[in-house]
Order: structure tokens, then sequence, then C-alpha cells
């Protein structure tokens, strides 16, 4: 008789294939009861709803999040397929958001299909999908991303309702600036004589600069006989003319964020600091730092250091080579990684204080700062040397967060457009806030985002005059919760209010973190 160890052997094996063959959502009808209850035991399945589950890992812990926020899209597609066949489109409002990469985990997802119950059903962690009976576009109309089924973005601007221009402003303006030219929309608007939405879409490209679209498409409705009245369904001005096409909606996105997000952050940052006059002074005290620095900064990315072992890092009396039967050795080598990278990231100061544009610093030197986190690591054979080679080509999930970065493939978009704005942006602490926040949210790197991401902020600090400050590992939760509400809601205000408060405590000279005094 097969011992427990083997029988869940067998039952992985199951769970493997199916994996395999791309399920994210499991089925109860795919696994046996014995092995889907062997499963559920052991902690490699959740369940979602009734006779559907979800892959986990035994060392998840309850309740976690990350789970099912990375496989939501995923399981979704599947529950979609299997349940209406080919006969679902997402809402053309998810559409536009998805087309400009916003895949935020939404509270509630909208799908159509004609087999809709017009009800909702309750997933995990506060989620559920609404199924609305409605008749689905043509299938001229309707593309796939990632094996969901969406509008295209033409039709998905025409059917969206107004108030969704208002309401997600960012991802409505991406999206209209991603439109090449009026004909995409005019065949559609002629065809359901649709002289109010023309209207509509003529006031929303005039909003972001693109009047040669606006003016087409009023022209070309009232030749056909109707009477067009432009209505903007935007609240406000848009503060970017946008050029002919933007070539990536995703670097589109960022750029409408950053635009949006500036003027709070500006209202809710501690006054300029202004301009250090001794550069000597300002980097004596980052020295003086750098050991509350790391171990609050490597503390909030989860790994367990004591003040005694970053000394001795810093010191020297530790090495990765020599002591690699250390029980902690990822511990060991993260520390050593980041007093590398902390040494250089003290010249990209230093450049910034003798008067370096911050943003075109932090452009030439990031990439020297990551590679000397991770290089420990690729030394001492824990990680492969390819991971030095730079940003990421595959996607990435957050843990405990709805905010998905943007896949792989628009990182390339993305941060170039990042240090763009980074270097024209006028305002200290629009720098610091966004230079912070813009960098996790995109999230280049597959490790070490956070790290480096107070390194930036860092530097953009020291370019305005403001004290190095750092993030106490007592106030993670705070901190983590303000990213996600500026990462999910688009609320830059929290955020601003917290980092800010760090920063007027150390104009104050009163510092909030602090080292443990047991030294542990």
């Amino acid at each position: 008789m097969p011992s427990p160890q083997e029988k869940l052997a067998q039952s992985l094996e199951l769970l493997k294939h199916l994996q395999d063959e791309g399920r994210a959502a499991i089925r109860a009808k795919d696994l046996s009861r014995a092995h889907r209850e062997r499963l559920l035991k052991n902690g490699f399945l959740q369940e979602v709803m009734k006779g559907w589950y979800i892959t986990m890992h035994p060392d998840d812990q309850p309740g976690a999040t990350t789970p099912w926020y990375s496989s939501f899209w995923s399981f979704c597609a599947d529950y979609f397929n299997d349940r209406f066949s080919d006969e679902w489109c997402l809402s053309p409002e998810q559409s536009i958001s998805l087309h400009v990469g916003n895949r935020t985990v939404p509270e509630q997802l909208q799908v159509r299909t004609p087999k809709g119950g017009n009800k909702p059903t309750e997933l995990l962690h506060g989620t559920s999908v609404f199924d609305t009976r409605l008749k689905l576009p043509s299938q001229d109309d309707i593309t796939q991303e990632d094996n969901l089924r969406i509008y295209k973005l033409p039709m998905a601007l025409i059917e969206a309702v107004s108030t969704f221009f208002a309401r997600n402003s960012t991802d409505a303006r991406a999206a209209l600036a991603a439109v090449p030219n009026a004909s995409l929309l005019l065949s559609k608007l002629l065809e359901g004589g649709r002289s109010t939405i023309a209207g509509r879409l003529c006031g929303a490209f005039r909003n972001i600069g693109r009047n040669e679209i606006a003016d087409e498409i009023k022209k070309t409705m009232e030749s056909a006989g109707y009477d067009i009245r432009e209505a903007d369904p935007f609240e406000d001005k848009s503060n970017i003319s946008f050029p002919d096409r933007v070539a990536s909606p995703y670097a589109g996105r960022i750029r409408l964020m950053w635009q949006k997000m500036r003027s709070a952050v500006i209202e809710h940052f501690p006054a300029i600091g202004g301009m250090t006059e001794n550069v000597d002074a300002y980097l004596r005290h980052v020295e003086d730092v750098y050991a509350t620095d790391a171990y609050h900064s490597l503390s909030i990315e989860g790994y367990q250091v004591s003040p005694d072992l970053i000394e001795r890092v810093r010191s020297g009396e530790w090495n990765p080579e020599k002591n690699v039967e250390d029980r902690q050795q990822r511990d060991a080598l993260a520390a050593r990684g980041y007093h590398q990278a902390f040494q250089v990231v003290t010249k990209s100061v230093h450049a910034v204080l003798n008067g370096r544009n911050a943003g075109a610093v932090a452009r030439r030197d990031h990439g020297d700062w990551y590679r000397e986190m991770f290089a420990p690591l690729v030394t001492t054979g824990l990680l492969n040397a390819g991971s030095l080679a730079g940003y990421r080509n595959s996607r990435v999930y957050l843990r405990g967060s709805r905010h998905v970065p943007v896949s792989g493939d628009a990182v390339s978009d993305v941060m170039p457009i990042f240090f763009e704005l980074l270097e024209e942006e006028e305002h200290p602490a629009a720098r610091v806030v966004l230079g912070h926040f813009v960098f996790v949210y995109i999230h280049p790197y597959m490790d070490g985002n956070g790290r480096i991401g107070r390194f930036v902020m860092n530097v953009m600090l020291a370019a305005g005059g403001y004290p190095w400050t750092v993030i106490p590992i007592e106030q993670r939760d705070d901190y983590m919760a303000s990213l996600e509400n500026a990462s999910v809601q688009q609320d830059i205000v929290p955020f601003t209010k917290f980092l800010g408060h760090l920063v007027k405590s150390g104009l104050d000279g009163k510092s909030v973190a602090k080292l443990p005094r047991n030294g542990t």
C-alpha cells in the first residue's frame, strides 16, 4: 500500500499536469475527491467558490492574498471560458484599463454575456464577478489579451459609460492618446448613428490636445446629417498635450499619472529644504546613518538582520565566500549587497550635491546600485549571473497587493519615460515622492525594487536639501498601505503625508528610525 507521502506525490503529479496545461482555475471534476481532499489538507489547493480552486503553496500564511491576486485574471478567464464558452467579453470600461496596462485587481469584475444571470458571484478576499446579460459586440470588435476576451480599443471607447472618463481619467486619457486616427472610431459611430457619443469623444480628444481627431469626428458626422454637440466628459483639463500618437499607452499612462499626482504632492509635502552648502557634512551624515538605514530597509523586505551583522559586514569581518555555512547566509548576503550598493549611492549623492541633475544621476547610476546589491548572491552561486543583466522581462506580482505592475515587455517602454519625468521635474517634493512611488509602481526588477526605490527617494532628498530619511520597520504597515492606496486608488496624498512626516522629523533633528538597543 502506498505511503501518505507517495499518495501526496501522486496527487501533486496530477496537479502539475493541470498547471502544465495552463490551468489557473482548477475544477472539482478535474481531480478525484481523494486527490482533491489530499491537496486541500496539505495546503496545495484553496477553494475559491463551490467546485472551483486555485493552487497554493503550503508555506503561504492562512488568509494570504497574494496567491489569489496573482492568479485572479487567469482564474477568471478559465472560469468564464468554462461557463460561457466564447460568448463573453469583459466590460468596455475594464477593457480600456487593460489596454493601457492597468491590471489592478478590481473589487468587482464586470463581464457581458447573453448567458448572464445579472447577479454577482462572490470570490476570495472581497472580490466578485458580475455577469450582465447583454448582447456582445461583433467578433470583429473583440480581441484577446492573456486569454481574456476584451473589447478592441475603439469600440471600448464608444461603449464606455460617460462617467468612466471622470472616474478613471488616467486610463481614459492614456487610451485616447493611443488612438492613431479618427477612422477607427468613425465607422462605428456612423454605423450606429451615435451622435451623442461622437460629441463626447470630440470633447474628450480636445481635452488632451488631439484637436485633429476631434475635428475629423465632428465634420464627418455633420456631413452625414448628424447634429454634433461637443461635451467634455472629464472634470478637469489635461496638463499634457499629446502628440499624434503615443508610442506606448503604458508610457502615456505613467506620464498622466505623474502629472495628476504632482500638485497633491507639492501641497502636502514639507517646505523646500534648500540645497545644502556643506557637502562634506552632508556626506558624513549619510555615512553615520548607514547602519540604521540598512537595518530598517532590509527588515522592511523581510530579512532577519541585526546591527551587529551590519557592522561586521561594513568592517569586512564577514566574508560571504568563507561563511557559506552560515545558517542565515541569505540574510548576510543581503546585508553585504546593501553595503556595496550604499557605497555607490553615496557617490550618486555626492554628484547631486555638486549640482548634477538628480534625475540624470539616478538614470545613470541605478543599474550600478542594482548590480552591487545582488553581486554577493551571484558570487556565492545562490543567484544566476544572468540576474544582473537588468530589467525583468516577465510579469511580477506583489505580495498582498491588488496592484499588478506592467508586463515585462512594457518595462522598456515606461522606464525611459520615468527618468525623463524625473529629470524634467522642477519641484523637489515631486521628485522625492513620485520618484519613489512611480519606481516601485513600475517594479522594473524581479527583486530589490523597494530598496532601490528608497535609494531613488534619498538621492532626490539630497538634491532638494532634505536630510537622508529612513523609513522605520515599525511603520512598515502604514508605509505599504499608503503605497497600495496610491497604486490602486491613485491617491498619492497618504503616501506624501507619510514621507513628509518622516522628512519633517529629520529636518527638526528628531529622526524616527532607531537601531534596537540590544543589538539584535
